[in-house]
């Protein structure tokens, strides 16, 4: 099993972006299709909690089912929306990219890159860039 784990429908334009992006760097990653293999909804409520955002941020609000139901005008709990997005995945916000204990909606497609990037402690890539910039400011003692 992969590392990373993409959650795409894969005729949308922005999942083949997200795909394509894993492929070209030589990412190890597992697909689901979660139109065939539709998300369980404990699996949904742990990537809400990954993602850091409510269920309502994962919702396509211009999707035309959207307008149909009429969910513009109800309120609704989580339980309710992970309800409707089990009858209705074509109502979650996608492509969602899973690493560990993280997890990003990846729209643009280019928010892919950054999640890829290897985590560098802050201290040490000031402290670098500092000492970076003073090796190239510093003029080298040069006898005339």
């Amino acid at each position: 099993m992969a590392d990373i784990t993409i959650y795409q429908k894969p005729s949308c334009t922005t999942c083949k972006e997200v795909f394509q992006i894993l492929k070209e760097t030589n990412t190890d990653f597992d697909a689901v299709d979660y139109f065939t293999d539709p998300i369980p909804k404990a699996k949904l409520r742990e990537l809400i909690q990954k993602l850091g955002l409510p269920v309502e941020a994962l919702i396509r609000k211009k999707d035309q089912l959207y307008s149909d139901l009429r969910l513009g005008e109800k309120q609704l709990t989580e339980g309710q929306w992970l309800d409707l997005l089990a009858i209705y995945p074509d109502l979650l916000q996608r492509p969602i990219v899973e690493r560990g204990d993280k997890a990003i909606l990846a729209r643009p497609a280019r928010k892919i890159r950054e999640f890829l990037a290897p985590s560098v402690p802050a201290d040490s890539l000031a402290s670098g860039a500092v000492q970076d910039v003073q090796s190239v400011t510093e003029k080298p003692n040069v006898a005339h």
